[in-house]
């Protein structure tokens, strides 16, 4: 086998072993073009993934025009929060899993750019808020549209469908049928 091919091999097999989430620090072992015994150290790069982008949009639902994330799921406020600091943590954030990102949120169709930024949670992660209110899904919402969660009283305190103006939406559900855009 001529050196270039080893080393190819070699790298090949060690970024299959790293895609399947195995590491593998040992040296990779062959014979030169002389007969001699020579060892590699192969060094694989961590694998690196981008997180997704959050992008909040205004969209048309059940309760008239209300904020959805990327995934066209509802956004919710919760009345136990206060202006950028969310009250809701452990059992509570796995029920209403907290809108988090790592980068600058991207205000989308409807959304005004200034009213939509973040704040620091209490376990560090960046939580996205909309004119000072922290943003939540509730995990009972399985599609698209869904708003399951609407003036449920859980962790304390009502959580309610959020309008591109910041409010909680209060009212009764419109004539609207179905989720559209």
């Amino acid at each position: 086998m001529r050196p270039h091919t080893r080393t190819t091999a070699a790298l090949t097999s060690a970024l299959l072993m790293a895609a399947a989430g195995c590491s593998d620090s040992s040296n990779t072992t062959g014979s030169n073009t002389s007969g001699q015994s020579s060892v590699r150290q192969v060094e694989v790069p961590a694998a690196t993934s981008k997180p997704p982008t959050v992008t909040v949009s205004v969209k048309n639902g059940t309760y008239g025009k209300a904020l959805m994330d990327n995934k066209d799921k509802t956004l919710y406020v919760f009345d136990k929060d206060t202006k950028n600091k969310s009250h809701c943590t452990g059992a509570c954030a796995e029920a209403w899993p907290p809108l988090l990102t790592t980068k600058t949120p991207t205000a989308g169709s409807g959304v005004k750019s200034e009213l939509l930024k973040t704040t620091t949670r209490s376990d560090g992660k960046k939580q996205v808020t909309y004119n000072g209110h922290p943003l939540y899904r509730f995990d009972e919402d399985k599609k698209a549209g869904d708003t399951n969660g609407q003036a449920v009283d859980a962790f304390g305190a009502k959580w309610y469908v959020i309008s591109p103006k910041g409010k909680r939406i209060t009212t009764k559900p419109t004539n609207n049928t179905g989720y559209g855009y």
